[in-house]
């Protein structure tokens, strides 16, 4: 075979002498395999595409065992994972169409063009099934506030998203943001984006049809994102600071320009398969795209679009410059198809065609460059069971009782302390700089339990979250995976939707740590009990392994993100507490369970025990309960417990709400256990006067725990435990506490 090499790379030869290819992440057994695959050795274009197809990133290699626990599929499921992103059906003809990425290792290099496009990647992958995206919703991690880099991370990435999704008018309308010390050095930055679609315009990822024409479009390849995808493969170094070029730069005007023209040509019928260029650029879609329809392909790599001269076949290959398309038609349909992109002013150019040889061949100035086989590249990456151990740590947590701990008596002390560490303090700083009204469908905005997006023309909506405990989860995986998934279910319950299916990102530390790959298998094991129990399947998602940093790993942190339909727009329920008289119902147990609470991390500053405990048919039937009560028109407001326990849900309840609070509670436990206890499967709701008992009977005649605790009133929140006073604080004040915590940090 001909090959054509620069100066500048290194021949066969070299790649094997220098073992240039360990520097890309292939392993010496690897390099083997495909030396093997190939009957020769490598050039330099293609071990660089074997190496990105064959990374963490690209092949899940190491997590495919894990991805195998999960429930995929469900009576609603139209597509599973595989494709671009999930579908589920939501009834008339329609379909949600929803994903969430990371761009991790990119944001910490690279704050704001890491986080920006990480959102232009998702929103690609769910125009490139043919819907269009109705919202954006991201879930945030960085160390302490207190460190000047943290800052500066935690700034530029929120300035990223929002620069990205305002400009290109999708609304950012949800997410979550949590702080602390192990994501320092690697923050967690995962976008959702969620579309609709209507069920004859799904699209699939595939080259059909030998001798069809290939279509590259979108804005010209240049050198910036090389590498991308194993870059997010391996750990962050001192290093990673030069490897900024392994970082993209997004165009969000191009982006809406790619996807209005991309729509179109989708709607005109004519697409055959059609796949968006994101991790390993043209090297990934070209590849998958050719695997999924058993067929090969041709690329003529001279007339792909170019921003750099003298760009070589390797680079071009491997470039994962952004707002980039792949789409494969009919030789009839190609005027059709160039008219479309030319009226957006937008890039169309075929370079390559679909063969029957099962072959990735690339042509680069009359000579072919590199021949690999397709299914080499996408199906016969090597997968490793890696070895699983207990990690020393969580021994230590089983003997330590945390409800032990020294009594908090100054409880209205504790509940400001709460309320202004930045984990749970408003997120107002973040979310008021994205644009969550345009196209003027959110119906619930950012801040309560879940955002809600209406359906035009029809009077659904979706509710949608993002959801982790990442303490929950370091402190017991398994047990951590089922409150994700459940408290994923509460939001959504909560916002008056039925919970309908997951997407997930597993950010995790290195798989080649005996204690890391436990983890991770810990948490798939309730994560995918949780999805089945709930009747909510994985359709789709992400991983992303190596998060760590100097101190070891972060937090295993597999965040949740959960679509939900509400059948009626008249049962979208937020969390404010509505009016004066309401009464206020506590639904499920309080229990004394303090191990990963916020009040232990706000006074102690670490993460220690066991998390609350969690019965998964009782969560079940909880929000079976609750759903019905909302969708029978008897909830006047509904908020999750989550972190910060009951005072922290009545405290934004009543700030939620503008209003106070009279509470009073008689209990066998602590004042302050009952306060700021974490116990999972537990609602706040509120109800009128003329409902509530209504309410309370139907709760007891599903056989849910309920009690009511106190009555919608005044301008303070006061809450009584046996007679005694807890907190008495005017809301007014709490509410400055908890708006004031993050700007005060970010000045």
């Amino acid at each position: 075979m001909a090959q054509q090499l620069t100066a500048k790379e290194p021949t066969a030869e070299q790649i094997v002498e220098q073992k240039i290819y360990q520097q890309f992440g292939v392993s010496d057994y690897e390099f083997e395999l495909i030396c093997g695959f190939l009957g020769r050795k490598p050039n330099y274009t293609e071990i660089g595409v074997f190496s990105v197809m064959w990374s963490e990133h690209c092949a899940y290699k190491n997590s495919k065992p894990i991805l195998k626990k999960f429930p995929i599929t469900g009576p609603r499921v139209l597509m599973g994972p595989g494709e671009g992103a999930g579908i589920v059906d939501i009834g008339d003809n329609q379909a949600v169409v929803f994903k969430i990425e990371s761009h991790n290792h990119p944001s910490a290099v690279e704050p704001y063009q890491g986080a920006a496009t990480g959102v232009g990647g998702i929103i690609r992958d769910i125009f490139s099934m043919g819907a269009r995206p109705v919202a954006l919703l991201n879930s945030l991690r960085f160390g302490k506030l207190e460190n000047d880099r943290v800052k500066y991370l935690f700034e530029n990435v929120v300035s990223g998203i929002a620069g990205y999704g305002n400009c290109i008018g999708i609304p950012t309308v949800a997410g979550e943001v949590m702080f602390d010390e192990s994501y320092e050095g690697n923050p967690l930055v995962n976008a959702m984006c969620v579309g609709l679609i209507d069920h004859d315009k799904i699209q699939r990822g595939v080259a059909k049809g030998v001798g069809n024409p290939v279509f590259y479009v979108g804005p010209a390849t240049g050198r910036d994102g090389i590498h991308g995808a194993t870059f997010a493969s391996v750990e962050l170094t001192e290093e990673s600071e030069e490897k900024r070029t392994a970082v993209q730069v997004g165009d969000p005007f191009m982006e809406k320009l790619v996807m209005e023209s991309t729509l179109e040509l989708i709607n005109s019928g004519i697409v055959l398969g059609i796949q968006d260029m994101g991790a390993a650029g043209l090297t990934c879609s070209s590849a998958e795209m050719a695997s999924k329809a058993g067929n090969g392909l041709e690329l003529y790599l001279d007339e792909v679009p170019q921003r750099e001269t003298g760009m070589t076949p390797y680079e071009m290959m491997l470039s994962e410059s952004q707002e980039r398309m792949l789409f494969v038609v009919e030789p009839q349909h190609e005027a059709q198809a160039q008219e479309i992109f030319d009226r957006w002013g937008v890039i169309c150019k075929k370079v390559g065609k679909v063969t029957d040889d099962g072959r990735l061949r690339l042509f680069h100035q009359g000579e072919q460059v590199a021949d690999m086989p397709v299914k080499a590249l996408v199906d016969e990456c090597p997968v490793y069971e890696k070895p699983s151990q207990e990690p020393a740590y969580y021994r230590a947590n089983a003997t330590l009782d945390t409800a032990a701990f020294a009594e908090v008596t100054d409880l209205t002390g504790a509940l400001e302390k709460v309320l202004a560490s930045p984990t749970v303090a408003s997120k107002e700083w973040v979310y008021n700089q994205y644009d969550y009204m345009v196209r003027t469908s959110t119906a619930v905005q950012p801040g309560s339990d879940a955002a809600v997006v209406t359906i035009r023309g029809t009077r659904k909506g979706l509710a949608m979250t993002t959801d982790c405990n990442g303490r929950y989860v370091y402190l017991d995986p398994e047990v951590g995976g089922r409150i994700a998934v459940a408290e994923a279910a509460r939001n959504i319950v909560c916002s008056g939707a039925e919970p309908l299916a997951i997407t997930d990102n597993l950010n995790f530390g290195s798989p080649e740590k005996p204690e890391v790959f436990w983890q991770i298998e810990k948490a798939a094991d309730g994560m995918s009990e949780a999805c089945r129990v709930l009747d909510t399947p994985v359709i789709g998602g992400n991983v992303s392994l190596y998060n760590e940093n100097a101190k070891g790993a972060i937090y295993p942190t597999p965040v949740i993100g959960m679509v939900g339909l509400v059948h009626d727009v008249d049962h979208i329920t937020t969390q404010g507490f509505k009016k004066e008289g309401d009464v206020i119902i506590l639904v499920g147990d309080t229990k004394a369970e303090f191990g990963g609470s916020e009040l232990l991390y706000v006074l102690n500053g670490a993460a220690e025990g066991r998390p609350p405990a969690i019965d998964l048919a009782t969560e079940k039937n909880m929000l079976g309960a609750v759903l019905t009560a909302i969708q029978g028109g008897l909830v006047a407001s509904a908020h999750d417990l989550s972190e910060g326990g009951l005072a922290v849900a009545l405290a934004e309840s009543a700030i939620s709400g503008k209003i106070g609070a009279e509470v009073n509670v008689a209990t066998d436990l602590r004042p302050d256990h009952l306060l700021f206890s974490e116990s999972q499967t537990r609602i706040l709701l509120s109800a009128t006067p003329e409902k509530a008992a209504a309410l309370q009977a139907h709760l007891t005649e599903q056989g849910v725990v309920n009690a009511a605790i106190g009555t919608v009133k005044g301008s303070s929140l006061t809450i009584n435990v046996n007679g005694k006073s807890g907190v008495n604080a005017p809301v007014k004040q709490l509410e400055k506490v908890w708006k004031d915590a993050i700007p005060c940090l970010m000045k």
